[in-house]
C-alpha cells in the first residue's frame, strides 16, 4: 500500500455542520479493494444532507461521510479479487445490493433495501482519502481517461439509466428540464441514445449552465422567466422541437416542470422523473391518462457504469466542460458554498492535493 497517511473525510454532523475528520484507513474484505480516492464531485444529494439534513426518507441519523462521485487508485486488494491489482485506476460505483434479496435476484440492486448505497443514512460516502468498495463495483479506467472523467462516470450513469427508463431511441425529440449537472449529462446520454432534437429548460439566471448545454450540442435552450405561463412554455418547446416531444427527462423534481412535461409530450409519449424536488405535486393526471402518457421514475443506475464509461472512453462525448471549479480537500467548505449557491456546474474536490486547481475554473 502507499505510505500511510491520515485518512481525512468530509463528515456532516448536522445542518451546515461539515467537518474534516480523521478516519481509520479501511482494510479490504475478501471481495473488496481499498481505493485511494483522487477526486470526488459534489452532488445535489450531498448538499441536501448538509443543508436540509437529508432528502425524502434519507434523513441524517448519525454523522456520515459525504460524496459518491469518485475515482482513484487501488491500493489494497482482497484475497479473492482477481480482475484488479494494486495501482489500477478505477471509477467507483457507489451503489451495491445485498446480493441475496428478491430485488437483487431480479437485477434491481439499485433499490435494494439493505444495499450498500453511499451516501445514505446508513452508509458513508467516499469523499475521503481511502475507501473500501466491492471489487465488482470498481471499473478500471483506460490510460487516456482522466480521474476527473472517471468521477463523472457516476452522474453519467444516472443519465444513461434515465434514458433507458425513458426508452429514448433513434430520432426521438427530447425535453430536458433543468440544466444542472444531471440535466446536462442527461442531454449527453439522450444524444448518445439517438435523440435528434433536444431542448433544455432552466431559470433565466442560470445562463452559465444553459451556455454549457449549447456547447454540448443541444438543439435549443429556453430560459424560464418568472412570469412565464405553462402554455407559453409548451409553445416555446414545440417551436424548438417542431412539435410535441417523444420523451422527457425531468431533472428538477419541481411541480411546474412535471406539469409542463405532461402538457408538452405527445400522445403515448414517455416521461422519466429523474430529479428529487417537491415532496408532493399537483399534476394534470386526467390529461396524462387520457393521452396515455407513461410516467416512469429512476433511482441511481442499474448496470449502467460500463455504458457510461464507454461513452467517455470512446471520445463520443467530452464531459470535461461540465467541471467548472476545482478545490483541494482542505477547502471543502468553500467548495460546498459554491456548489450550494449554484455558482458553477460540477464542483470537483481533489483529495490528492493539486494546488494549481484550487479555486480555479477549468479551462475548456
Amino acid at each position: 500500500m502507499a505510505p500511510k497517511r491520515e485518512n481525512l473525510a468530509a463528515v456532516v454532523h448536522g445542518p451546515n455542520d461539515l467537518r474534516l475528520e480523521a478516519r481509520p484507513i479501511p482494510e479490504p474484505a475478501f471481495n473488496e479493494v481499498v481505493v485511494e480516492v483522487d477526486c470526488c464531485g459534489i452532488c445535489g444529494t450531498d448538499i441536501h444532507f448538509l443543508k436540509d439534513g437529508g432528502f425524502g426518507a434519507q434523513r441524517l441519523i448519525k454523522p456520515i461521510v459525504l460524496g459518491h462521485e469518485s475515482a482513484g487508485v487501488v491500493r489494497r486488494v482482497g484475497s479473492q479479487v482477481t480482475h484488479l491489482k494494486v495501482g489500477d485506476r478505477v471509477a467507483i460505483e457507489p451503489a451495491a445490493g445485498c446480493r441475496s434479496c428478491d430485488l437483487c435476484k431480479v437485477g434491481k440492486y439499485n433499490i435494494c433495501l439493505d444495499g450498500k448505497h453511499c451516501t445514505t443514512q446508513k452508509h458513508d460516502g467516499n469523499c475521503s482519502n481511502f475507501y473500501a468498495q466491492y471489487a465488482d463495483c470498481c471499473f478500471k479506467l483506460p490510460d487516456h481517461v482522466t480521474m476527473e472523467e472517471g468521477a463523472l462516470v457516476e452522474p453519467l450513469a444516472v443519465a444513461v439509466y434515465a434514458g433507458r427508463r425513458a426508452k429514448i431511441g433513434l430520432g426521438n425529440k427530447v425535453i430536458i428540464f433543468g440544466a444542472g449537472p444531471i440535466g446536462l449529462v442527461c442531454l449527453i446520454a439522450a444524444k448518445a441514445m439517438g435523440a435528434t432534437k433536444t431542448v433544455i429548460l432552466d431559470l433565466e439566471h442560470a445562463t452559465h449552465r444553459l451556455d454549457v448545454a449549447r456547447k454540448l450540442g443541444v438543439t435549443g435552450v429556453i430560459a424560464i422567466k418568472k412570469d412565464d405561463k405553462e402554455d407559453d412554455l409548451v409553445r416555446k418547446i414545440h417551436d424548438v422541437l417542431d412539435g410535441p416531444a417523444d420523451r422527457v427527462l425531468e431533472c428538477t423534481g419541481s411541480q411546474p416542470g412535471i406539469r409542463i412535461a405532461i402538457k408538452a409530450t405527445r400522445n403515448a409519449g414517455r416521461i422519466c422523473l429523474v430529479g428529487l424536488g417537491n415532496k408532493d405535486v399537483l399534476l394534470p393526471m386526467v390529461e396524462a391518462t387520457s393521452r396515455e402518457i407513461d410516467i416512469a421514475t429512476c433511482m441511481r443506475y442499474n448496470h449502467d457504469y460500463p455504458a457510461a464509461l464507454e461513452i467517455v472512453a470512446s471520445g463520443y462525448v467530452d464531459v470535461k466542460p461540465l467541471v467548472s471549479h476545482h478545490f483541494d480537500l482542505a477547502n471543502i467548505h468553500e467548495a460546498f458554498r459554491v456548489a450550494s449557491q449554484g455558482e458553477g456546474v460540477k464542483i470537483m474536490i481533489h483529495l490528492v492535493p493539486r494546488d494549481t486547481y484550487n479555486m480555479k475554473k477549468f479551462t475548456n
